[in-house]
């Protein structure tokens, strides 16, 4: 399978304009490369997971009154992820905590601009699963 993801994995959005960088807090006893390793319920903008600068998706309302406000010229907005559900694991097998262990190929959905989050870098490249 892929890569255990710990603290300070990066992830990407198609729709935003930096990549976001996730913090491990739903379990803090199971350490990889001396990091807390990640489980598929630490989504939460700010807390788990940093801004991806500005949303550019027009499934975004902040992002399309914006636009349509300036008649028509796509107009960014501050990200304001909102996910919908746990990140999708690839391999709900292995558990931290009794929760699944996050993965690099998990994705996970937001619903304020429509976007699959994605997992660019694990935060480390020893730890992988079966």
């Amino acid at each position: 399978m892929g890569a255990v993801v710990v603290s300070g994995a990066k992830l990407m959005c198609p729709f935003g304009t930096a990549p976001g960088t996730l913090n491990a807090t739903s379990q803090v006893t199971t350490l990889g490369c001396s990091k807390p390793v990640a489980t598929i319920t630490d989504i939460a903008l700010g807390s788990n997971i940093t801004p991806f600068g500005m949303c550019c998706s027009l499934a975004n309302p902040q992002v399309a009154a914006a636009t349509a406000a300036a008649l028509g010229v796509l107009t960014p907005q501050p990200c304001s992820m909102v996910p919908i559900g746990p990140w999708q694991a690839a391999k709900p097998t292995t558990l931290v905590g009794g929760k699944p262990v996050l993965t690099q190929e998990a994705t996970l959905m937001c619903g304020m601009g429509m976007g699959s989050i994605s997992i660019i870098s694990p935060g480390q490249m020893k730890i992988v699963t079966d």
